[in-house]
């Protein structure tokens, strides 16, 4: 892969992931409390599995796991954001 697109895509995953932080903190100053907005993970998901991509073509090991660990947190929260969600609903609608 030529080596300008391979640092566009590391910048830009790097950017995405880093956005999340400032996600939460921009969230949990409106809030008046520390929270954990969904975009947090959505942010995390999709920036770590760039990040996964662009260290899997640099090909370091140490990245690879640490990215590949990370995105198994992202979905597990991500899941139970959703089935939080659908068991609001249910007790709301009855």
């Amino acid at each position: 892969m030529n080596e300008k697109v391979l640092l566009c895509l590391g910048f830009f995953a790097q950017g995405l992931f880093a956005l999340r932080f400032i996600v939460q903190w921009i969230y949990s100053e409106r809030r008046r409390e520390s929270v954990v907005p969904s975009a947090f993970w959505y942010l995390s998901l999709f920036g770590g599995a760039l990040m996964l991509v662009y260290v899997s073509l640099r090909k370091d090991p140490v990245l690879i796991i640490g990215q590949a660990s990370g995105l198994v947190v992202y979905v597990r929260n991500i899941f139970l954001l959703r089935t939080s969600r659908r068991k609001h609903r249910k007790l709301v609608s009855t």
